[in-house]
């Protein structure tokens, strides 16, 4: 055999060699993640089919399927929570998405100010919850917030507590988190908007196309797949809120802003009834999985057709 003919012998192992040297380069940090995310699943899962609570270990041990007969049967409560997440979900993404794509239309424009503009509607993104809440706890304070303030002028009756009235907690909680929500989408959207070429819409108005008819007809098509994706993402962040509606108003009055993931976190921190808590968190995490699955199914995210 002559040295020409040895040489693809001698590369065809190289090739290999450079084709699996990305995957083990990445392969600890994978490993890493996989645990970091397998074992607290598999925990939850564990402990969903076991009666564990530490004020009652001698009750501990295997329950099976008990749990999950309970929270389908015998616990009202999870249900009202599970209405109140979904309207929670519904009324907050919806909401948010409506006034994120104004916003990211008209930033989007050109005007004087327009850098101040942005930084103004991007700058409630970058408050932690926390501080969130503390700001909104003060607006709504019945003696030194702005419905006292209103009523000073004539407007509402003094002493106004918005976040204990039933009729009026679930509109105030949801305009506090519409406040930290919205700039997501104006973020993401804006960034989107600036994509779309130009000649696009020249096109259009050559085509004797109105503003309406040019945004139905080029920037909605255009930021399909962006409304999906933040849609989806903030579906599922809203869902798993906790700090917002906890700090403002602990789920109630009498459990009527009570989450699913609140009522968790009552169970498992609070009661220390993690084997029905985990039960509560594998229900949760099972609605979400197939509601996304079934959301991108439904709006062909990726397809251009």
């Amino acid at each position: 055999m002559t040295a020409l003919d040895s040489r693809p012998a001698v590369a065809a192992p190289r090739r290999r060699r450079r084709q699996w040297a990305p995957y083990a380069l990445i392969a600890p940090t994978v490993a890493v993640l996989a645990a970091f995310l397998l074992y607290p699943i598999g925990s939850v899962l564990y402990y969903s089919l076991q009666r564990y609570n530490v004020t009652q270990p001698w009750k501990n041990g295997f329950a099976g399927l008990d749990n999950f007969r309970r929270m389908l049967s015998d616990d009202p409560l999870f249900w009202q929570s599970l209405l109140f997440s979904t309207k929670w979900v519904v009324a907050q993404v919806g909401l948010q998405l409506l006034l994120g794509l104004a916003l990211a239309l008209i930033i989007n424009e050109t005007f004087v100010g327009r850098g101040l503009a942005r930084s103004l509607v991007f700058s409630p993104w970058a408050v932690s919850g926390v501080l969130t809440t503390g700001i909104w706890i003060l607006l709504y304070n019945p003696s030194t917030g702005i419905f006292q303030e209103l009523a000073n002028l004539g407007v509402g009756d003094h002493g106004t507590s918005v976040l204990g009235d039933p009729a009026t907690v679930f509109p105030a909680t949801v305009v506090a988190e519409l406040w930290r929500g919205v700039p997501f989408f104006a973020i993401l959207l804006l960034a989107d908007l600036q994509t779309i070429p130009k000649d696009l819409y020249e096109a259009a108005s050559v085509d004797g196309a109105g503003r309406w008819r040019r945004f139905l007809s080029v920037t909605l098509p255009h930021l399909r797949d962006a409304i999906v994706l933040s849609t989806l993402l903030r579906a599922v962040w809203e869902f798993n809120n906790v700090d917002l509606i906890y700090t403002l108003t602990g789920g109630g009055p009498a459990n009527q802003t009570t989450t699913l993931p609140l009522y968790v976190a009552r169970k498992a921190v609070d009661s220390h009834d993690f084997g029905y808590g985990s039960a509560l968190t594998v229900a949760g995490f099972v609605i979400l999985l197939f509601s996304s699955i079934l959301y991108l199914r439904l709006s062909k995210f990726g397809s251009r057709a």
